[in-house]
Formats: structure tokens, sequence, C-alpha cells
């Protein structure tokens, strides 16, 4: 089985983790290291927006109603950031060639995270969030034809996060007030906008969640589900099969983000369990990637 990561990692040496990355996976990927000042998942979304201007509030970042020019020093600190780990990559995986993958938040933990500039989050505005969606994929295109440039050698992956969707669809998302629910979301509206990041690059979907919205992922384009293998309940498991056999590539869970490493048998026991019970063909697991349950960032550097 081949191995990757899941983005987010510990400490803050980018330089060591993008040599280690290198030579330690099958896939490697740019880190993603929140311990950094503007180094966490929003942010470098946010450094991605290049059409829309953000700053950093107290609550979280916050959208100024400007364009690219009125960009806030925290957004410009950002950008710098992620160019800064675009140099690094480039330098250590200089002729590097093979598959490189690359993460961004998914349109829907954005919104639902991001607020627009008269408060409450971008999510309640279907206007707002679809602005949103639409520069956050044209960032994205920008960004990976610049790792193309950099790194020609490189077949380029993009991991798409959303681990506030499932809580969107269900109308979980509470209000600025702390007394009510933003909408939910029905499954063709969340489609359409992540649709908009799965042209750009072979694209997966991570969401560790019980019943991750598998069958939104694949009607939107994604070739690959991540997931957390030890949360899946029943019906998390019957849509990860249909998935499988649909063609959907697996980035499995299965090592733990704390204690002692399993070995990849170890890891994959449970795995290979699930897999005979719902009569999967076993030849499918060749497109099977062992992946860590979830982002490594609080585990010990």
């Amino acid at each position: 089985m081949t191995t990757t990561g899941l983005g987010s990692l510990p400490g803050d040496d980018m330089r060591e983790w993008t040599k280690v990355l290198l030579e330690a996976v099958d896939i490697p990927f740019l880190p993603e290291l929140p311990a950094r000042p503007y180094g966490d998942m929003l942010s470098r979304a946010i450094a991605l927006v290049t059409e829309l201007a953000a700053d950093l509030q107290p609550a979280g970042w916050r959208l100024t109603g400007g364009g690219d020019a009125t960009a806030s020093l925290d957004q410009r600190r950002a950008r710098a950031l992620l160019r800064e780990d675009l140099d690094v990559l480039e330098e250590y995986a200089d002729g590097y060639v093979g598959p490189l993958k690359v993460q961004v938040t998914g349109p829907w933990t954005l919104a639902a995270t991001v607020e627009r500039p008269r408060g409450d989050k971008v999510l309640a505005d279907h206007g707002a969030r679809r602005d949103l969606a639409q520069a956050l994929a044209y960032g994205v295109e920008l960004h990976l034809a610049e790792i193309r440039k950099r790194l020609p050698g490189a077949d380029v992956v993009l991991q798409v996060d959303e681990p506030a969707l499932p809580a969107v669809l269900a109308g979980a998302i509470p209000t600025a007030s702390g007394w009510g629910k933003h909408r939910s979301i029905d499954g063709p509206g969340a489609v359409e906008l992540l649709s908009l990041l799965t042209s750009a690059a072979p694209t997966m979907v991570h969401c560790c969640a019980a019943r991750p919205p598998i069958e939104v992922f694949t009607k939107s384009g994604a070739a690959g589900i991540a997931v957390d293998i030890s949360l899946l309940n029943s019906p998390g498991w019957e849509q990860l099969g249909i998935a499988v056999e649909a063609g959907s590539t697996i980035y499995a869970g299965l090592v733990p983000t704390t204690g002692p490493l399993p070995n990849q048998e170890q890891a994959a026991a449970p795995l290979i369990r699930r897999w005979r019970e719902l009569g999967l063909d076993p030849e499918l697991m060749k497109k099977v990637v062992i992946t860590p349950a979830c982002g490594l960032a609080a585990s010990p550097s």
C-alpha cells in the first residue's frame, strides 16, 4: 500500500519536515505547520484568496469588503509565509519526479469559519459564500500552477480539507449570537461549490467524521476520499464501499495520531477486516493509501 500524510505536522521547522517527507512517504506533500504564525489551514486558504481582502480579528479571519489592493498586513504576512514555504519546497525537491500533494481548506469549512465584513459567518449569505468559493478556486489554480512551474516533474494532487461540512449539511453551525444555527445546506448545493475546486488537479477530499458526506465528495468530482477509519459508522462504511467500487482512491486514516506507531500490517488490519465484511474485491485495495487518522499538529515533534 502507498503512504502519505494529511498535511498538518508539529513544530515550526519547514526545512527539516520537507527533507523528511521527501524520503519518508510515497506521496510527499507541502507541510502545514500551524505552530507558526499564519501557518494554520485557515491562514493558508486566506493567503490564496487573492481577489478578496481579509484581516485577522481576535475571533478569527474576517472579510473586509475590499479587493486585493486592500489586503491587511495579516493577509500579506500569510501570503509571504506561503511563498517562503514554496521556496523551501523548490530547493529540497529540485529534480523531483512523482506525486506531490498540496492541502487547502475547502469552501464550506472556510465559509463556516470566516466572518463577513458586518459580522456572522460567510455561510449565512448565499452570494458571499459563492464569491469566497470562486476566489478560493481561482487562488488554488494559481497556486498549483506556481508549484508546477517550480517543480515540473511533480504530478500534483490536491487535498481539500472539509472538517466542517457534516455540520454545514446538518444545520449545526452556530450563528454569531450563539442562540441559533445557520440553515442547513442540501447535497446539490454542497456539490456545486466543492466542484469549483476539483477541476484544478486530481483531487481528494479529507473529512474525519463518523459519517463523512462521501456522496457529496464523489459527485463533486473528487477522485479520492480521506477518512478516519476508526470513526466510521455503518452508513459511513457503506458509502465508502460504494465509492471504492466506483473507482475512488481511499486515503485510509489507519495510523493513530498519538501513542506508539504500529507496523503496516497492524495498521491495515481493521481496514482489511471490514473490506472482507463488505465483500469488496481484494484487488481494489491496491488503490488504498495509508495515512494518519488525522493531522499530526498536536503530536510530539
